[in-house]
């Protein structure tokens, strides 16, 4: 599970592991309507960051990140975010399998 360490009253940092993202994904997975927009953002725009920078608050595509946190980081002015390079790939694979559905969904 996510650590979300409060360092003070407008800073946090965040660190995520490969589970995370397996967990992300299956939990996309089985709300695909409730995620769709979000899919379609990150498999659509996560190359555009290299893969393994992908910011969720760039597209307003965060609400997924934000469940499985279990916290707003937009309640503080700063956060860190802290993540192998694996928790990027295996998400962006994830989305790129879910992608296809996600259109349909929208559509």
């Amino acid at each position: 599970m996510a650590s979300v360490q409060i360092l003070d009253e407008r800073t946090i940092r965040i660190q995520v592991t490969l589970e995370d993202a397996v967990a992300m994904i299956q939990e996309a997975s089985r709300h695909l309507d409730d995620y769709a927009s979000e899919i379609v953002t990150i498999y659509e725009k996560m190359p555009e960051f290299q893969y393994t920078h992908f910011c969720f608050y760039a597209y307003d595509s965060a609400r997924l990140f934000e469940h499985m946190l279990g916290v707003d980081p937009k309640a503080y002015t700063s956060f860190t975010l802290e993540a192998p390079d694996s928790f990027f790939y295996s998400l962006y694979g994830g989305m790129a399998g879910l992608y296809d559905r996600a259109v349909q969904q929208m559509g």
